[in-house]
């Protein structure tokens, strides 16, 4: 039977329709680019959604997979296996914490916290303290746990009963924090950049309270640096950046180099709370994306992509900003990094479509948020095509408008 094409029909042919792809048939990637099966070449500021931070083809990245999938590809948990050990070893170090567990994807790292939260809580005796909060506007993931604590309907609607016991706290709200929290708070699960939710900010205060009412209430704040961590936002951790503190973080995407591959890392307070049998995974610390983890670090801190980030993404922030001026359809920029959020005045997907048009790969999120998420390879002159692009693309909408 001679394979189907690569098209948009194929596809509805082939796959549950759960995702609107792209008409694009990529090929292979040469740095921030993507490259199509017709030779087109699309810059790319989506990044497979924050998870290439190296951009596509670095050699280093394929060096170490190649290498060890020539040794291991898998043993599973059963064995010890260097890879796990040294990428451990640097997760710890990174973080100043004191455990890790490994698993595959940011939703399998919030499901484990979610675990791990509720089984250190039922230590103190009271059978209520098994609540667990997240934070309005929020997206953690789209398992059972996960999902329960996302605030999104569109992810949600149609998918009930959720988990039992886990509710919403309104973001950056002071106020309903201190109503919601209680003697029976197993957790707080705070994003300190909100990703999906159109790069907003926790703010010091209520960061500053959160850990206040910990002591006073005795519950975990658990930090998911899923799409914010790993240098996105100029920092390996987006949460030292205000002093979160957390109890257990959780990281993926980049984390394996494009690669399956996620990890809760955890302090003392909570180093002992699993025994054998509680909770494990298949795949989870695969020897093969462990290696590519090691090598996306080690490539991290030898090319100063953290130091890039913050620098190309003010540079992208300062040219939106002037394109703002003389563009009305631009309400806000908020950036963090490469971590980059433009409200619009319309729907965002009528740009992310434009730009497609273009060659250039934009994300809509939040409705009307222009998301950028580029490599953290991304050099100045390739932010700067973005720009032109973006000042084109506005242009021609306003004139487009007033011909009418």
């Amino acid at each position: 039977m001679a394979p189907l094409p690569i098209t948009q029909e194929s596809e509805q042919k082939l796959f549950f329709h759960n995702y609107a792809r792209l008409p694009i048939a990529v090929t292979h990637g040469e740095g921030v680019w993507l490259v199509g099966d017709d030779g087109a070449r699309y810059l790319d500021m989506i990044a497979g959604i924050g998870v290439n931070a190296l951009g596509y083809g670095d050699k280093r990245l394929a060096e170490a997979i190649s290498a060890q999938a020539a040794k291991l590809i898998h043993a599973s948990n059963l064995f010890m296996m260097q890879p796990q050990f040294e990428l451990a070893e640097k997760l710890l170090a990174l973080s100043g914490l004191s455990k890790v567990f490994f698993a595959n994807s940011g939703t399998e790292a919030i499901e484990a916290a979610i675990k791990m939260a509720r089984k250190w809580a039922g230590q103190f005796g009271n059978p209520y303290k098994k609540e667990v909060f997240s934070l309005s506007n929020c997206f953690h993931g789209r398992t059972y746990g996960a999902m329960s604590l996302t605030a999104k309907p569109q992810y949600v609607n149609g998918f009930e009963p959720l988990l039992a016991g886990t509710g919403m706290i309104n973001f950056n709200d002071i106020n309903d924090l201190e109503e919601q929290v209680s003697d029976n708070t197993a957790a707080v699960f705070v994003e300190v950049v909100q990703g999906e939710g159109g790069i907003h900010r926790i703010s010091q205060p209520f960061i500053d309270r959160l850990k206040e009412l910990r002591e006073q209430y005795n519950f975990l704040i658990v930090a998911d640096d899923i799409q914010a961590g790993c240098g996105r936002t100029g920092t390996f951790f987006s949460y030292t950046q205000l002093n979160a503190d957390p109890d257990l973080v959780c990281l993926a995407k980049p984390l394996g180099g494009g690669l399956p591959l996620s990890a809760v890392i955890g302090s003392e307070k909570v180093a002992n709370v699993l025994s054998y049998g509680n909770h494990g995974t298949t795949f989870g610390g695969n020897p093969v994306a462990c290696a590519a983890g090691i090598a996306m670090i080690d490539a991290i801190h030898d090319d100063q992509l953290m130091e890039n980030a913050e620098t190309i993404g003010s540079f992208i922030r300062d040219e939106v900003k002037k394109l703002a001026i003389k563009h009305p359809q631009i309400i806000d920029i908020r950036q963090y990094g490469l971590m980059i959020g433009i409200t619009v005045d319309k729907e965002a997907k009528y740009y992310a479509g434009k730009a497609l048009e273009k060659h250039l790969l934009i994300n809509a999120t939040s409705v009307n948020v222009i998301r950028l998420l580029p490599p953290l390879t991304i050099s100045r002159e390739e932010a700067q095509h973005c720009i032109t692009t973006l000042d084109e693309i506005f242009t021609e909408e306003t004139a487009a408008e007033k011909s009418c």
